[in-house]
């Protein structure tokens, strides 16, 4: 059964009587070289892997093809008759309903890949959940060792630019802390039905060992970064002062003693200029 093919994709749909949620942000892939590159870039024959989101069942299906065993977690219960149908015979795929924001995912880990010498999450995310899905999976410090997911274009090249560039913003420090992230390929917005109104990319979250950076207080530290990026076109000191309400002679003593511009713009900092500023405020 080919799940990338658009007649086949229709004629699913018209049998089990599904149609397309907008809510949940449902775009099917019928690219036929997409899900492949995917599953290879996340998985091999000794992983067991976590997905979010299987739609009909395409990256799925190419999944179980690569890894040990797949656990795919989809919050669309009317998609149960379509994915028993797409994947059915494969006895290495288990599914899971409900809210991947809300299950426990330490659980889900332990009890499905206890035999797995590691675990990846590999996902299509819809693109209105893609920003709260990379987080808690990197802030949970789940057992995984990478992420390969679809996000948006611009999303990914935010998420995986250098932490001190012109394109980096908050979500960019805080990936970097937990993860290398580096963008595999691109995907045209006419490899989906329906087509959405932008292209997409894959990118690749290798989960860190240890962070980068040393910090004092963590949490003090991803408020600080927050705060930073609140109001880009503002210098630092200003920007973290109107958002922390932390006293803008405070901020200028910290870049002072770390020969940091008083200028200076949050994004023009490197991570470790970022922990040192936050490290000094925190104190």
């Amino acid at each position: 059964m080919n799940l990338a093919n658009i007649n086949t994709i229709k004629n699913i749909m018209n049998t089990q009587g599904f149609a397309f949620k907008k809510a949940l942000g449902q775009n099917f892939l019928i690219n036929p070289g997409v899900c492949p590159k995917m599953a290879a870039a996340a998985a091999d024959s000794e992983t067991g892997v976590l997905e979010i989101g299987p739609g009909i069942g395409v990256l799925t299906a190419e999944l179980s093809s690569v890894a040990k065993r797949v656990v795919s977690i989809e919050l669309d219960n009317s998609l149960k008759p379509v994915l028993e149908q797409t994947l059915a015979g494969k006895d290495n795929i288990e599914i899971i309903f409900g809210d991947a924001m809300k299950l426990d995912l330490l659980q889900i880990i332990n009890t499905h890949f206890c035999d797995c010498k590691k675990v990846a999450v590999c996902a299509n995310l819809p693109y209105y959940i893609t920003s709260p899905v990379i987080t808690m999976l990197l802030e949970s410090r789940l057992p995984i060792d990478n992420i390969t997911v679809m996000v948006q274009k611009e999303a990914a090249e935010r998420i995986c630019a250098k932490v001190g560039s012109r394109e980096s913003g908050a979500v960019t420090v805080a990936v970097n802390y937990y993860a290398q992230s580096e963008i595999l390929f691109g995907v045209s917005k006419n490899s989906f039905m329906p087509p959405p109104k932008v292209d997409s990319a894959v990118i690749k979250l290798t989960v860190r060992q240890t962070p980068p950076v040393a910090l004092d207080n963590e949490k003090f530290f991803f408020k600080f970064v927050k705060a930073c990026f609140a109001q880009r076109r503002k210098t630092l000191v200003n920007t973290v002062s109107n958002t922390l309400h932390i006293e803008k002679q405070a901020i200028t003593n910290a870049l002072t003693k770390l020969n940091l511009p008083l200028t200076a713009r949050s994004e023009q900092l490197t991570m470790q200029n970022l922990a040192d500023v936050a490290n000094l405020l925190n104190k």
